[in-house]
């Protein structure tokens, strides 16, 4: 019974009321003399506490002498507490937010490979619409099989790969050309345009739901498979204007000093 006393004090209970409402459950109607026996509580304690949930409208008490006393059905308690929970959490979700009307997502930091992979796949798990994602073809193998799931459910599926990534689903684009380099493993990723990472994938990232963040997640990784869509289009004009690897247009926007 002590799981069930532990539960019962979850949900409010004190100790002395959870032992003795779990005591009447197994003899009513009891007197309070009984309640301190089944229960294993000092006699004073079970009168003070069957007078408390009598007042709570958990124990009824008889105009019997010795008085006795009663418990509502398990059932009748444990609904009332669903609707009481129920009204609870519909008020929080109406009142919390205008607590503080200029509330912002916090960013975290996710330290190590295995970690931030679980992060990564946690987000595609939970995704409901849409799923941007930039990532290195090796990292892609290990979230393969659960892209392929949130795919077949339906949700919009966009992967640029900073080297060539082949998959038979979603819509991908390839850094094919591009000066990349595999020792910089980094990861972006965004979620129902509203939770993303981003970072290093073997070392640490930044894992958000700020929508200012998440807004600057999208447009990097939608303006890069701008640029790869582009390039699959017109790869010789580009590379003509631009050289390989738009190592010409790299070189007027970064200088060399």
């Amino acid at each position: 019974m002590e799981d069930v006393i532990e539960k019962l004090k979850d949900l409010g209970f004190n100790s002395y009321e959870a032992k003795v409402y779990v005591a009447l459950l197994k003899k009513y109607p009891a007197t309070g003399y009984e309640v301190s026996q089944i229960a294993d509580i000092p006699q004073a304690r079970a009168y003070d506490t069957l007078k408390s949930l009598v007042v709570k409208k958990v124990v009824f008490s008889s105009d019997d002498k010795p008085q006795k006393y009663s418990p509502i059905a398990p059932k009748e308690l444990t609904q009332r507490f669903k609707r009481k929970m129920s009204s609870t959490i519909d008020y929080l979700e109406k009142k919390l937010p205008n607590v503080k009307e200029d509330y912002n997502e916090p960013i975290h930091n996710i330290y190590g490979y295995d970690n931030i992979l679980n992060k990564v796949k946690e987000i595609i798990q939970n995704a409901e619409k849409s799923i941007y994602l930039q990532i290195w073809n090796v990292d892609f193998k290990q979230i393969e099989s659960i892209l392929e799931v949130a795919y077949d459910k339906g949700i919009d599926i966009k992967v640029a790969g900073y080297d060539v990534i082949t998959s038979p689903f979603g819509m991908m684009y390839s850094h094919e050309g591009f000066d990349h380099s595999a020792s910089s493993r980094l990861v972006y990723l965004l979620a129902d345009e509203c939770e993303g990472v981003f970072g290093h994938v073997e070392s640490k990232v930044v894992w958000t739901k700020n929508s200012d963040i998440a807004n600057l997640l999208r447009s990097f990784i939608v303006h890069d498979m701008y640029l790869l869509d582009i390039n699959k289009q017109f790869p010789e004009q580009l590379k003509y204007f631009y050289g390989r690897g738009f190592k010409k247009l790299r070189e007027k926007i970064f200088p060399k000093k």
